[in-house]
């Protein structure tokens, strides 16, 4: 059998069709539940639904990746030049025949196209989004009678939000032709994570617009632990896509020590080598496990700080009644990372643990994001500033 094309273009309208029929499910009862609400309203709730289901794709991405399905179709966008492993089944069997245990099977087919699927439908609806956003803005400045945005954001957030997902879409096709390269792949990961971000962001403007409300207004140190956090915690994110990635999360699989010592042999020059082959070194041969150990370990050594971290966020953050359920959220996602993180090293990385700790990482994204864009920092006027003799000019 002839070699299948990487990039095969000829199913890619029947798979944006393939999108459009996922997202019909979430407009038509956006448009049902809101279809006498003013256009900003509607906005707000189509943000909602997609931050939602982009959520629920950033899972099943992971579950995906966890289940080795990433190259289930081993071309881009279709599987083997169809819509659907049903048209590519004779291919699908072809290669399970020759590689029982390789990358394609008929299952890991079938999730991988649902995760284009989804992908497809989440890219739809914020097309959607952002062609309403720039059609509602124009005709409230045509408008006499709404001069104002009237609770709209600026189009540009969406259109932004457009192009990430683009890009993201981009990422989702060299994770498949480039063969599961680690630094891709952690791209991916982290693009999705940023799209979250992105629609979180936006719902939080919607949300202080409709109930027309402020940020809150935070004294300058907290602000800045907050962003500090915030920063901290995409740094420990990027290195769990790596260990993960690269499949190093059995490197270790004892805790809190590491093959018995707190401090193995580790190859931190191999391990952190960026731009390279799946399972290759520096040199083009297998990666060592002195390499696959010190990616694990930093990022155990990245959780240590970030639980004390989160979990100071969060004592600190309950003292504000406005942000008391976010400190509560922290709290609880950050002992859900622990518990997940803990059972992928000493239950041997359990489906279900693996999924869970990327759904508790993606949700401390969503939860950071909200206080992030709902605070800001406090700005003491100028006449309420303490005068130092000393200070004042001659």
């Amino acid at each position: 059998m002839a070699a299948q094309d990487l990039y095969d273009l000829s199913p890619a309208v029947r798979l944006m069709i393939m999108g459009l029929v996922v997202a019909l499910g979430p407009l038509a009862w956006v448009w049902v539940r809101s279809k006498n609400a003013p256009v900003a309203h509607r906005l707000r709730v189509l943000t909602l639904v997609t931050l939602f289901l982009t959520f629920d794709l950033v899972i099943f991405g992971a579950f995906t990746r966890l289940t080795d399905s990433g190259l289930g179709c081993p071309d881009w966008p279709g599987c083997y030049g169809s819509a659907s492993p049903v048209g590519a089944q004779l291919h699908i069997e072809a290669a399970q025949t020759a590689m029982p245990t390789g990358p394609v099977t008929n299952s890991k087919a079938w999730i991988e196209m649902i995760h284009r699927y989804l992908a497809t439908g989440v890219g739809v609806l914020i097309l959607t989004l952002t062609l309403v956003t720039w059609m509602a803005r124009r005709e409230q400045r045509r408008s006499t009678t709404q001069p104002h945005s009237g609770g709209i954001l600026s189009p540009w957030w969406p259109t932004v939000t457009l192009f990430w997902v683009c890009l993201q879409g981009a990422f989702g096709a060299l994770t498949v032709t480039m063969k599961l390269f680690p630094a891709i792949v952690t791209m991916h990961l982290l693009g999705g994570l940023i799209l979250l971000a992105l629609l979180r962001a936006q719902s939080v403007r919607y949300a202080q617009a409709h109930e027309r409300q402020k940020p809150v207004a935070l004294g300058v140190p907290m602000q800045r632990f907050v962003l500090a956090t915030f920063a901290l915690l995409w740094l420990q994110i990027a290195l769990g896509g790596w260990v993960s990635t690269n499949y190093a999360v059995l490197a270790c699989n004892d805790f809190p020590a590491c093959q018995g010592s707190f401090w193995p042999a580790m190859d931190f020059s191999q391990g952190f080598t960026l731009w390279r082959e799946l399972g290759a070194g520096q040199d083009g041969a297998y990666i060592s496990f002195q390499a696959l150990t010190a990616i694990h370990y930093v990022h155990r050594l990245g959780a240590y700080i970030l639980f004390v971290v989160l979990l100071l966020l969060a004592f600190r953050l309950h003292k504000l009644p406005v942000f008391r359920l976010h400190a509560r959220w922290l709290a609880g996602l950050t002992l859900l990372q622990v518990a997940t993180g803990l059972s992928n090293v000493v239950l041997g990385w359990p489906l279900l643990a693996a999924v869970g700790h990327t759904g508790g990482a993606a949700a401390l994204v969503v939860v950071l994001t909200g206080i992030v864009f709902s605070s800001q920092k406090l700005h003491v006027p100028v006449h309420a500033l303490p005068l130092n003799a000393s200070r004042i000019p001659a």
